[in-house]
């Protein structure tokens, strides 16, 4: 991993990773993968799509993620214990009518 990518969730941070945190990581992620800290002209938009598409699945991740044992004053709206899921009884076979 770089070393310089952080991690960006509690306890890591004391709070949660800011706009500006998730776009240093996503650049440091994509310069480590291209080899370029700095894209040529002709590579400058596929470069900073690169940049933008990974801090947004980033932000997702982090929205998405459960730290269990953490005490977070605003947890995500969606982040809910998982309910067992039911199981329905097997259906038994219906004789034909006459």
């Amino acid at each position: 991993m770089c070393r310089s990518i952080k991690t960006l969730r509690p306890p890591a941070l004391p709070e949660e990773a800011t706009e500006d945190d998730i776009r240093a990581a996503a650049l440091q992620y994509v310069r480590k993968v291209s080899g370029f800290r700095a894209p040529a002209a002709h590579n400058r938009e596929v470069f900073e799509r690169a940049v933008d598409e990974i801090a947004d699945a980033t932000a997702r991740l982090l929205d998405g993620l459960e730290v269990r044992g953490a005490h977070h004053a605003h947890p995500a709206p969606h982040a809910h214990p998982a309910r067992p899921a039911v199981r329905q009884p097997a259906r038994e076979p219906q004789p034909d009518a006459v």
